[in-house]
């Protein structure tokens, strides 16, 4: 497999070359480019966006990115994107099994899966939620999504992400931010025959890190434990594919060239790779459980302030020390939307039922909370320090009310009895 290389910072100005003498000294578009390589700017954000949020790459490539034919719709299978109005939305608490790996040879492109979404991709705003599973890389295949950027949260397997500007490498408990626009392929681990998870695709304002506040300058996901790969390039003849993620439909074309022959880059508009075990998790340490906006990792605002279009959020390894206090999530109705997935372990607030690979979905004020068997088990416990430890959820959270696909409201993995899990709950009111 290869080995990842990377440089550290989130957000940074990097410059990478990995042939000496491909990046141009002093200007970005030369006359001439170096080794007769093309220069093309690839950009992430308009030109005239405030520059603390401008966000664009100048690659020195092999062979311009026009160099191919013309695009063909490519039948997408089960990967759709919004509106999702085949069936109403209900405002039933929902929860799904894993999906399975298939037993067919199937890459990412064919192995992807919609579960949900919102918003408008056409006015970019809002997300699509899915569940990729495949057993087999794409080769010669490539891809890119001109709707949104992507967020993997890998739940079995090791992959590899062979992209334009570099290459990393993800397993459970990281996550992989593919910026919009940008080409790449996925390798699994040579030991790895099985690969599932999870994706967030961004139709709104790019993830970024969340403002601290009173926190202060440090704390939750520090920008030095952000990773984006150093210049890579593959200079490769002959038939190659490229998929594109255009308009909520896939479209595929042919090139006679690998696309990832990107020699040199500088830029800020970059794929990055976080180790969620590098969180540094806020708590209580007096009483109470603060509100799980402490435990955002990424955010991706919408048009009003502290209103997020996607928060992700995560439930890490922490200790519960609070007093006389219910130390599980609370009994909660939320303006906004949640989709919760399982990486590795058991979430304090369900004590089964809601499994690795599986997700669940509490929409706009629809109810929910810690389970009978949680409830009983905190209200009763002794409430010495605990160590929660070998878990790890998480949650993207939506100002937008999530609209799960057809597909998943008629899949056999849906738990039609989910809502059984709240209904032994008794009266315990005395006066």
């Amino acid at each position: 497999m290869h080995k990842p290389k990377y440089q550290t910072g989130f957000g940074n100005e990097f410059a990478t070359e990995s042939v000496e003498g491909a990046l141009p000294v002093g200007r970005n578009s030369p006359q001439k480019a170096p080794l007769g390589l093309y220069s093309e700017q690839f950009s992430g954000t308009a030109f005239t966006v405030p520059r603390v949020h401008n966000k664009r790459t100048w690659t020195y490539r092999i062979r311009p990115s026009v160099l191919h034919k013309p695009f063909r719709q490519y039948d997408g299978k089960l990967f759709g994107s919004t509106p999702f109005d085949e069936i109403p939305t209900s405002p039933n608490q929902l929860r799904w099994d894993p999906l399975p790996i298939p037993t067919e040879a199937t890459d990412f492109v064919d192995g992807i899966t919609t579960i949900a979404g919102n918003g408008d991709l056409f006015s970019q705003v809002g997300v699509g939620i899915h569940i990729y599973a495949f057993n087999k890389g794409m080769g010669d295949r490539y891809f890119y999504n001109a709707d949104g950027e992507m967020l993997f949260v890998p739940e079995k397997g090791r992959i590899g992400f062979f992209t334009e500007l570099g290459y990393l490498q993800a397993g459970a408990g990281e996550v992989v931010c593919i910026p919009r626009g940008l080409k790449f392929k996925i390798e699994p681990h040579p030991d790895d025959k099985e690969l599932r998870g999870y994706v967030c695709e961004n139709y709104g304002q790019q993830f970024r890190l969340p403002d601290l506040g009173p926190i202060g300058a440090n704390g939750l996901a520090n920008p030095r434990d952000f990773k984006t790969p150093v210049a890579w390039y593959e200079d490769k003849d002959g038939p190659h594919q490229i998929v594109a993620k255009f308009g909520g439909n896939l479209w595929a074309c042919e090139t006679d060239h690998s696309p990832l022959d990107v020699v040199a880059w500088h830029g800020n508009y970059a794929p990055y790779l976080y180790d969620l075990t590098k969180f540094n998790t806020i708590g209580s340490i007096s009483f109470d459980h603060p509100d799980p906006s402490i435990f955002t990792v990424l955010t991706s605002p919408s048009g009003e302030p502290g209103v997020a279009n996607c928060d992700f959020v995560i439930f890490p390894d922490r200790w519960l020390v609070a007093e006389d206090t219910f130390r599980p999530p609370w009994y909660h109705r939320n303006t906004m939307s949640e989709y919760m997935g399982l990486i590795y372990g058991q979430y304090d607030a369900k004590e089964e039922g809601f499994v690795p690979g599986g997700g669940s979905l509490h929409n706009q004020m629809s109810a929910h909370g810690p389970d009978l068997d949680a409830f009983e088990k905190a209200s009763n416990s002794s409430l010495q320090p605990q160590k929660l430890s070998g878990t790890l959820a998480f949650m993207f959270e939506s100002r937008y009310i999530i609209r799960p696909t057809k597909f998943a409201m008629d899949c056999a993995e849906l738990q039609h009895e989910y809502s059984e899990v709240w209904q032994g709950l008794k009266k315990n009111f005395k006066v």
